[in-house]
């Protein structure tokens, strides 16, 4: 990593102030990752958008111990500096616990996947942490079956077009919900068999016609919790990965006890990096192959350059994309 000036900075994203509001995030020169043992250097060619990032520019969601404390959680690019079975050229998308929204970034080599040969480089950046995410929340603690029904709130974000692809690949039976016409036509042609219009429908008595639901994918929370009880089976796993619409709720323990179901919920960014490699493993062994054959691919929304981040984060802030939003080095 020796050499002049230039080879030892880069280009990044820093929150002026340490927090704010999207107009806050400001390209500045910064110390380029020098990579310890066991990691790899990727020159960064996209990184994705996620809700964790505007909650750490707010304030909210400081990086973990040892993780830049810049944000993006997952990136695509190309190998600069080899480790494990990874070597100098190779394109892969890696899961981060910060310091995505640079040029470069080093990472655990077992935090790492293939890109697809015929998969456009920046793409690959909408990858890891949606396909992670909905692997260990709904397939390891929600435990969905081939055959079973989930419900999906949300169904339009990064997370919910890659939990529809990712049932239909799975062969399970998807019920999204969106908020609108526009976004629930989305889910539907996206692979959604039942699609709920959340604004003029009712979810539980949706749910309840078509025999009610093994698992919810649920990142709303607020009054949805309730209903969820409702429309979920016998049995039924209600998994939590975000709380939009408030983190406090009340539960009716005697519901709850009578259809026995589980209650859970999980962040993945704090994991330990062990666990992490473990679900990176599990979730390249049964999902990758998806992504190679082109079935599983979430879509993009939008691709903005780095010197425009303020303007993706107020993209996904306003919530009519469609898909994953991604920057470009």
């Amino acid at each position: 990593m020796s050499g002049s000036d230039a080879d030892q900075t880069m280009r990044a994203i820093v929150i002026e102030g340490g927090k704010g509001p999207a107009e806050a995030l400001q390209v500045a020169e910064v110390p380029r990752p020098v990579p310890a043992d066991g990691q790899i250097l990727i020159k960064v060619a996209a990184a994705g958008l996620n809700r964790g990032d505007v909650i750490q520019r707010l304030g909210f969601y400081p990086s973990p111990p040892g993780a830049p404390q810049t944000m993006g959680l997952e990136v695509s690019g190309l190998v600069v500096h080899g480790a494990g079975r990874w070597k100098v050229g190779d394109r892969v998308c890696a899961l981060l616990g910060g310091g995505g929204y640079a040029e470069y970034v080093a990472v655990d080599a077992r935090h790492a996947l293939p890109v697809p040969a015929d998969m456009d480089l920046v793409e690959a950046a909408s990858l890891p942490e949606t396909i992670l995410t909905v692997f260990a929340n709904v397939f390891e603690s929600g435990a969905l079956q081939p055959g079973q029904t989930l419900m999906l709130h949300g169904a339009t974000s990064g997370i919910g077009v890659t939990a529809i692809q990712m049932c239909k690949v799975y062969g399970a039976k998807v019920i999204a919900t969106a908020r609108g016409a526009d976004k629930a036509a989305e889910a539907h042609r996206l692979g959604a068999e039942v699609v709920v219009d959340a604004t003029t429908q009712d979810f539980v008595a949706v749910a309840r016609e078509h025999g009610g639901c093994d698992v919810i994918l649920d990142m709303v929370g607020g009054d949805y919790f309730p209903r969820n009880i409702e429309a979920l089976k016998p049995l039924g796993r209600l998994v939590y990965i975000a709380a939009q619409a408030g983190t406090e709720v009340t539960l009716n323990i005697g519901k709850m006890m009578q259809k026995r179901i589980t209650i859970t919920g999980s962040t993945l960014r704090p994991r330990a990096a062990d666990e992490k490699a473990r679900l990176i493993d599990e979730a390249e062994r049964r999902f990758w192959p998806a992504v190679e054959s082109g079935a599983l691919r979430p879509p993009v929304d939008r691709v903005f350059p780095l010197d425009q981040a303020a303007q993706a984060h107020l993209h996904l802030e306003a919530n009519t994309h469609v898909g994953k939003v991604l920057l470009k080095m």
